[in-house]
This record gives structure tokens, sequence and C-alpha cells, in this order.
């Protein structure tokens, strides 16, 4: 069987890295806001050419606390992705503001620019790009409109750990960017954990506040906050992990290609653009008939992955709330789309042996 993911093998080269830092941090006995932490956010930080990282609890805690952090008037609206992982909704709602869902570009998947321009309006005040499966926006663009209409840009950088557009690192481009480091990313912790990063050191401060209880000075509260923050374990691994980071995602590129040069046309492929460094974080195809492909490939011992198998405006939780949009292309993607196998763990054999039995099909 050839699984779709195996954290376990994936992990097993790093395991020994963190069985130190595991018994380190343990001997050191501080275990919240430590050193550790403070490394890993300079190292990030330094790593994505950002000026700061903030350490955080999980992906979806990022957007929140990126969104909450500029009080933006209730009700306001946030140009979203359309297709996205459903956090990116939540962090929208749960900030009391409201999506504007932005279709993809069909052969990207990513945000459309020009779907973008024709939905901003006077009441907008964020936009929120999302770098799905490892491919970037196409974010000078994005920029463009933004400061054209004075929108703050929030990168939802969660599958793009390492990813660069036109030379520039995810996370670089916008006012703030969201990262998550769920384990099986790219750059993924030994559980929940994510980051906010960049360049205003006065919105630095405020993140630092919002996710300690809007605290500075223990027990002496500023402003309203929360408990949002990572702790020094997942901090220890992701330092040991991101060392490996350009390692892991030139080897899923490796993958990819192979993927891209012996797969047949009839399947849909994502594009592959000399402009950008995707990092494949999934490797989705395009089939209308995606299931019965799924089917036939587990019946050959090959597993793969849907992601997502439900557009978020087709959630039973939304209905009312996104439902009013149209969003076609991102159901239509959501219907078709079928994650391959392309982890760290993975060898060319393992690939060339789906796509011999995918062009088979």
């Amino acid at each position: 069987m050839i699984e779709f993911e195996n954290l376990h093998k994936t992990n097993k080269a790093f395991a020994e890295s963190f069985q130190q830092v595991f018994q380190e941090v343990l001997q050191d006995g501080w275990y919240i806001l430590g050193k550790r932490l403070e490394f890993f956010e300079q190292e990030f930080a330094a790593y994505c050419e950002s000026r700061f990282c903030v350490g955080l609890s999980s992906g979806l805690n990022a957007l929140k606390l990126a969104l909450r952090s500029y009080d933006f008037p209730a009700g306001s609206e946030v140009l979203v992705s359309a297709h996205t992982f459903i956090a990116t909704i939540i962090a929208i709602l749960e900030s009391d503001l409201k999506p504007i869902l932005i279709e993809p570009d069909p052969q990207r998947y990513t945000m459309d620019p020009q779907k973008l321009d024709e939905a901003i309006s006077p009441k907008a005040v964020a936009i929120i790009p999302v770098h799905m499966y490892g491919k970037m926006c196409p974010m000078p663009a994005i920029q463009k409109l933004a400061t054209a209409h004075n929108l703050k840009v929030i990168e939802d950088a969660s599958q793009a750990h390492g990813a660069l557009y036109q030379g520039k690192k995810a996370g670089s481009w916008g006012d703030l960017a969201a990262f998550s480091f769920y384990p099986t990313k790219n750059l993924g912790a030994l559980g929940d954990a994510g980051c906010v990063m960049g360049g205003d050191l006065e919105k630095e401060a405020s993140l630092r506040m919002l996710r300690n209880y809007g605290s500075r000075e223990k027990y002496y509260y500023e402003i309203v906050g929360g408990n949002e923050r990572m702790d020094e374990v997942q901090a220890a691994f992701l330092s040991c992990k991101l060392k490996h980071l350009d390692a892991i995602n030139a080897h899923k590129r490796k993958l990819a290609f192979l993927y891209h040069t012996h797969l047949k046309d009839e399947f849909g492929k994502p594009l592959w653009e000399e402009e950008a460094y995707d990092v494949f974080y999934i490797y989705p195809i395009r089939h209308p008939q995606r299931d019965r492909i799924r089917e036939y490939l587990f019946q050959q011992g090959i597993q793969t992955g849907l992601h997502y198998p439900i557009a978020p405006v087709d959630q039973k939780a939304y209905k009312g709330l996104l439902s009013e949009q149209s969003t076609p292309i991102t159901q239509s993607l959501h219907r078709e789309l079928l994650s391959l196998p392309i982890s760290y763990s993975h060898t060319e054999s393992d690939i060339m042996r789906v796509i011999e039995t995918l062009n088979a099909f």
C-alpha cells in the first residue's frame, strides 16, 4: 500500500533531534513563553524575510489575532479566497466581519485578481489571499489593488512554508501573514501550532499581548486578550525541522515534477510556472470522474486525499452566512480535485507507480 501520508515515517528522519530537544525542554522546566519560542520566532521570521514572528497555538488563531489586531468595525467586509480550508472563513466570522468570497483562477486554484477587483466595495477593509496547496497567489496584482483601495493584506500562508513568487517568500508580501504548523504541513509540528508575522513593530506588540491574556507584564492587562500561545516543546520541534525545510520542499518539488512530466494531460495538473517556486504541500489533480479514480487507485493499493470534499459555501454550518454568494468555480474544484501522495517519506519509485497506475485508468 502506498499511503497518502504517514507522519511517523515523515518525522523518523528528525526523531533523534526531537528526542534531544524534548529532554532539554523537560530539564529546563520552562514550558510557556520561554527561550525556545523566542529563538524559533527569530529564525522563522528571518527565513521568511519578515521583521517579526509571533508564535501561536494554531493557524486558525493566527488568522483571528491578525484580524483582531486591526480592530475593524463590526460588519466590515473581508475579501477572501472562496477556495480555502474552512479555518479562513471561521476567523473572519468570529471577528464579527463579513467574508466576501473571491473565486479562484481555474488553472491556478488561487484568488483571481480580476474577480477581486470587481468585488471591492466601500465596506471592504482587508484582503486575505490564500496560498493554496503550496502555490502562492499573484501577489503583485493583489498588492496593487490593496494599495489603490487602502486595504490591509493578511496572507493565509498556512500551506506555503518556503514558497516564493517572483523571488519573494510567502509571508513577506502582506501587512501580516498567518501560518499553520499542523503536523501534515511541510513545516509541521507534533501538535497544533501557528504564527503571525509582519513588519510593523507596533502591531507585533499588540499581537504579543493578544496571545497572552492582553498582558505585557504578568497580572497587568492592557487589552482584552486570550490564551493563544505556542508552547516551548512545539517551538523546539519546529526549530529542529526548520533546518530541513528547504530539503523537504526540494524533495516534494522533485516528486511533483515527475507527476508534471509523466502523468497524462487528461488529468488536470497544477501549473508549473517559472516565476513561482511552489512547495506542493498538496499535489492535486482535477478530473470529472474524481470519485471513480479515487476508488480505482485504492483498489490498486494507493491512498489519496480530498482537499476539500465540500466547498465552504455548501457547508451546513454556514447556510445563510455564505450561501447567498455564487462560487461555481470553487464548487466544481471541490467536486473534481483529488490529492495524490507527495510526502517527504515518499520515494520516486512510489510516485512512478502512482503515475503508471493512473495512466492506465
